[in-house]
């Protein structure tokens, strides 16, 4: 099917769905042949259209509406996946450069792209951390922390703690089943990261057990304090994990980056680093820490208790927390 009508149509005039018209799109700008290319721009804008959709998405269906703010967080969420060790380096960047295809094929111009998808992800092919990750200084965390109760944004600054204190995701730390970690926290001594976690990880088949220090004590009793009343988690019982993020977490972001906080998955990789000097003694690659060859084993036996407290089931991932053997 051919474009319908104007550009100044839904969608460009390419059909009423976003996942329809980027592929008629492609089409329509390749013409005859190229089917391999056109598919494959066709399968990455799909997945651009499912995150249009998902709980951190804008929830639009309307190329009309995507302007560069939104690219970049698409962008970002790329790269979160990559340091996650969801997607590699190569993958995120083929998926940035084919909305920028879709996008110019829909528009009929380059005015709404990522400028540079390399740059926009901010990784090196090799997805080993080669950075210090920011949020490692307890104090500083703090300060984040307090600024944020002071702007009413007492639910991030549980997030922050949290995310800081026991490695949780952003999704984890928001629906954490506060109550039950409280009770294992008192009852047990360690608490297992079950909510919010990345399909299939969760249960008695994948547990996540984190012991209990101090300070993930305070992050607990901070959380159980915003907790909105009525609610088990940081959500209101009314409000849905995509307002918050709409409404309150990303307006709090601005905080974060003023005071020198890209991001929440940083703390996460600050709990790793951590994590790795209380394991091994050493401190973590990224950090300037260099294991000997007699270390060896110690050091696999750490990426290997890491990468369970973070929720992966590969050791290699924590190299994009930690930083690479040395």
């Amino acid at each position: 099917m051919a474009q319908v009508g104007k550009r100044g149509g839904r969608n460009f005039g390419f059909g009423r769905q976003l996942s329809y018209a980027g592929p008629q799109a492609l089409k329509d700008l390749f013409g005859d042949g190229h089917f391999a290319t056109v598919k494959a721009h066709g399968d990455r804008w799909q997945a651009f259209v499912q995150w249009c959709r998902s709980d951190e998405g804008p929830g639009l269906n309307d190329a009309r509406q995507i302007d560069r703010e939104i690219l970049m967080r698409y962008a970002t969420h790329m790269r979160e996946l990559v340091d996650q060790g969801n997607v590699g380096i190569a993958t995120a960047q083929n998926r940035l450069s084919s909305v920028n295809r879709t996008m110019a094929a829909l528009r009929g111009d380059q005015h709404v792209k990522i400028p540079s998808p390399s740059k926009a992800l901010g990784l090196q092919r090799s997805g080993v951390r080669s950075k210090a990750p920011q949020g490692q200084d307890r104090v500083r965390i703090e300060l984040i922390a307090q600024a944020l109760s002071k702007r009413q944004q007492s639910r991030v600054s549980a997030i922050v703690l949290l995310a800081r204190e026991t490695g949780m995701r952003l999704r984890e730390a928001i629906l954490a089943d506060l109550p039950r970690l409280q009770r294992e926290a008192q009852q047990l001594g360690k608490i297992n990261i079950q909510d919010g976690t990345k399909g299939g990880r969760s249960g008695a088949s994948a547990p996540r057990w984190v012991a209990v220090t101090d300070q993930v004590l305070d992050a607990l009793n901070t959380a159980t304090e915003a907790s909105p009343t009525g609610s088990r988690n940081l959500l209101a019982p009314n409000e849905s994990y995509k307002d918050f993020i709409q409404t309150v977490v990303r307006p709090a972001r601005d905080l974060l980056h003023e005071h020198g906080l890209k991001g929440f998955h940083e703390l996460r990789a600050a709990y790793a680093c951590e994590r790795y000097e209380q394991l091994t003694g050493f401190d973590a690659p990224v950090n300037g820490g260099r294991v000997h060859r007699e270390d060896r084993e110690l050091d696999q036996h750490a990426r290997q208790q890491i990468s369970r407290e973070l929720g992966h089931n590969r050791m290699d991932v924590v190299s994009a927390y930690i930083g690479g053997r040395r």
